[in-house]
């Protein structure tokens, strides 16, 4: 997108206008563009973009790619990541991915066919030339921390400015060779003669009347009369043409009418004569109770599932929503970038340990270079943390160790602890073959124990005296599984068992069918192994089901009667970026099965289609690079209402990438109590835009329950803090939060007695007709304990 009103400007600003040149060859710089005006945040939008004559600054970095814009939010207010098809309630969110540290952050400009978003809005009926459409506005968006000076130590890196119209900060931090370090901040202005600024909610609510303003500033020295025209796409706006007139050095606010039907998308367009025009969007969440149903599986092969939509979805509240998981250059890759950050235990920083020497060998199969100063830094940090827990290790410390110390041969330090850790663990086996064990122990953990200690006797096996040892020990751990073999009824230690290398021949064939009977199958194609009751680890923790699942594959390796593929797309789901699969020990044998299920390199490009019916409702293409982190397509899905064969294609098919297919929609809310509660909320009788207003909530309950009340509130509307402060110091209430348009209240268990009633402050800052979402109140836990209140209209004035 150009800039109104004229071509881009550049100027080298670093050693003059900044005072960077400091006299001395500067070996690098740290630059950071921050906008300066975030008011209006609580709005959810900014007061324009920068126009006029918007400057390139001079700080070496093209500008960013184009990238497609994400939705704010699935299908409503809510998150609907809800397993199964269950109405209500509403799942946890995900675990947010943490991001790697940017070596060059910038946020991309909007693709061309935004200026054309409202279609003939962009021209006049007139044909006359339309206003500049400025339609870009991040607040933060350039952080370039290595900027190479010459021998003069300057620099000049051309960057696209915002379309907003505010004050800009320039922030730069110099440091030469020698250590010697200089900083200094500008700013720079971007304004327009006259503009317009409309004043967007960050949403609204199916069903929503509001009077939206819409600003318009002259900053001349005479009075401007000009056309002011306001379009709407997804909604309905009234009286959205009239004619200004603003005083010098002046603003006028005009309000203008919007309706919003069903949920989606909704684009402003306001333009004031041919001067300026700005385009901004948010989003209309429908009012009903979500419904989700997911499906899931492997990019291997086209999948077709079933999905059956609801008959009675709100309008617009259908959406489709497909998430690629990543495979196993992917987990590498995010292992890699997380696992110095997670806290710090035996497992895992022997895990870090040995996913630091692995990793080059693992990056090379997969198709991809490793970065030996990075590993070097994480090996360096692991060594140090391992060498601590290996002073004076237990049997199971050195089992966990071992590994990661003897993936580093070239460390002779490592390499001798990892010799001295084997040898402890060898020495353990008792002559009947067990290793480990003590008082209380039970034979399940004992089996899975010795299993472990196998494991790490067999990873020194360099030189023939270690060749030696792993075979006798292998033997008479072989001879304990199969004495013990009736006694193994779970999947989970059968495939341990197998995993691990104790068990062979007939022996070996009996646990697999163990582990086979054991799997779970899912509505949605998947396959994983539950953890039975009373099942632990060497260690006496409780697995989770991804380890036992990741275990599973690993046992079931070459089994032509396992499903692999489904466990494989169970596992790849069940990960999440920055946190892996759980601890140390779930993630060093999660990792070991999706590098065993998914060994080839990922292709240069992968298309991915999603189809109803055998009528694509939306697609991408992604690249290798993409295709290393978890990612979503997502489109809006009318006409789902009912049972639809949807298809999932990747062309070429991989093997290595999981998918999520998830099916969104929102009915009408019905009031309901169940388990005994009891939820009255009453509004404000009259609300007037900026002037705090009650709320008043009645609960009745059963004594000795702790409760969750949220009220999803109407757009605009903004909870005032110091009531609901005041609520925690009283004791009414523990705690509260506020997110997504939603409010949450934590109420302590109450004695047995009369109805609890609780009353907070709210401040409306939209004028209109607005829809407040449902009331909820349940008991954290207990689904069979709730009770909910259809949404309500409130009257602003």
């Amino acid at each position: 997108m150009g800039r109104p009103g004229g071509a881009m400007k550049q100027r080298s600003w670093l050693s003059g206008a900044v005072g960077l040149g400091v006299g001395f060859v500067l070996g690098g710089m740290t630059l950071a563009l921050v906008a300066g005006d975030m008011v209006r945040r609580s709005m959810g939008m900014s007061a324009a973009a920068l126009a006029g004559d918007s400057e390139s600054i001079a700080v070496g970095m093209a500008p960013g790619g184009l990238q497609r814009k994400a939705m704010k939010s699935f299908g409503s207010a809510n998150s609907y990541d809800d397993e199964g098809g269950s109405r209500g309630g509403g799942g946890e969110a995900a675990p947010p991915m943490p991001a790697a540290a940017p070596v060059a952050e910038m946020a991309a400009p909007p693709e061309p066919e935004m200026e054309d978003a409202l279609g003939d809005a962009v021209a006049d009926k007139d044909g006359a030339a339309a206003a500049p459409t400025r339609a870009w506005f991040p607040e933060t968006f350039l952080f370039e921390p290595l900027v190479v000076t010459d021998a003069n130590g300057q620099a000049t890196v051309p960057v696209r400015v915002p379309d907003r119209l505010t004050q800009w900060r320039v922030l730069a931090l110099a440091h030469s060779r020698s250590g010697a370090q200089a900083g200094a901040v500008t700013s720079f202005a971007g304004t327009l003669p006259t503009y317009v600024d409309p004043v967007l909610p960050p949403f609204l609510r199916a069903g929503d009347t509001v009077r939206l303003p819409v600003q318009v500033v002259n900053t001349t020295d005479k009075a401007v009369e000009a056309a002011l025209k306001v379009d709407v796409k997804g909604a309905q706006v009234e009286a959205g043409s009239r004619t200004v007139r603003v005083p010098a050095r002046g603003s006028v606010v005009e309000l203008v009418t919007v309706k919003a039907g069903g949920a989606g998308p909704v684009t402003v367009r306001a333009s004031l004569g041919d001067t300026d025009a700005v385009v901004r969007d948010f989003d209309v969440w429908a009012t009903g109770q979500p419904v989700v149903q997911t499906r899931g599986g492997s990019l291997a092969a086209p999948r077709t599932l079933s999905l059956t939509g609801p008959a009675d979805a709100q309008a617009g509240s259908e959406r489709v929503r497909l998430q690629v998981y990543p495979g196993a250059l992917g987990v590498v890759r995010a292992e890699l970038a997380a696992v110095e950050r997670r806290p710090v235990d035996v497992a895992g920083d022997a895990y870090a340990l040995l996913l630091a020497g692995q990793a080059p060998e693992l990056l090379k199969a997969l198709g991809e270079t490793a970065d030996p100063a990075a590993l070097k830094a994480l090996s360096l940090v692991a060594t140090q943390r391992v060498l601590r827990a290996a002073r004076a290790p237990s049997v199971d410390v050195a089992t966990r160790l071992a590994e990661g110390a003897l993936a580093h041969p070239d460390n002779p330090v490592l390499a001798r602890l990892g010799e001295r850790l084997v040898a402890q663990v060898a020495q353990a086996q008792r002559p009947d073959g067990t290793c480990q064990g003590g008082e209380g122990w039970t034979l399940q953990r004992l089996l899975v124990a010795t299993a472990d200690c196998a494991r790490t006797v067999r990873a020194a096996q360099g030189t023939p005296e270690g060749k030696q040892r792993a075979a006798a020990f292998t033997v008479r751990a072989s001879g304990v599984v199969e004495r013990y073999l009736p006694q193994v009824k779970d999947g989970y230690t059968a495939a341990v068992l197998l995993a691990e290398g104790a068990a062979e021949g007939s022996v070996a064939d009996t646990l697999r069918t163990r582990v086979r009977e054991a799997l779970k199958s899912g509505t949605d194609g998947t396959a994983w192994l539950p953890v039975e009751p009373d099942t632990v680890r060497a260690d006496g923790q409780v697995p989770s089901e991804a380890e036992a699942t990741a275990m599973a594959v690993l046992a079931l390796q070459g089994d032509a009667k396992a499903p692999l593929p489904d466990l494989g797309a169970w596992l790849l789901a069940h990960y999440t970026p920055g946190l892996g699969w759980g601890d140390g020990q779930a993630n060093r044998v999660g990792l070991r099965a999706a590098l065993a299920l998914f060994k080839a390199p990922l292709p240069a490009q992968v298309r991915v289609t999603v189809a109803r019916d055998g009528q694509v409702i939306t697609e991408g293409t992604y690249d290798t690079k993409a295709l290393r982190e978890v990612l979503a397509l997502e489109a809006a899905a009318p006409g789902s209402a009912g049972t639809h064969a949807w298809t999932v294609r990747a062309e070429p098919a991989v093997p290595g990438l999981g998918f999520s297919l998830a099916l969104s929609a929102a009915v009408p809310w019905k009031g309901e109590a169940k388990g005994g509660l009891q939820l009255a909320v009453t509004g404000p009788k009259e609300a007037r835009v900026g002037q705090l207003a009650n709320v008043r909530i009645q609960v009745g309950a059963p004594s000795s329950l702790p409760l969750r009340f949220q009220q999803d509130l109407p757009a605009g509307v903004q909870v005032d803090p110091a009531s609901l402060d005041a609520l925690v110091s009283s004791g009414q209430v523990t705690g509260w939060d506020v997110q997504d348009g939603a409010l949450s209240l934590s109420l302590a268990p109450r004695e047995q007695g009369a109805p609890v009633q609780v009353e907070f402050r709210v401040l409306p800052t939209l004028a209109g007709t607005l829809q407040a979402g449902a009331a909820r109140l349940g008991v954290p836990g207990r689904p069979d304990i709730t009770a909910s209140l259809p949404p309500s209209t409130w009257a602003v004035r």
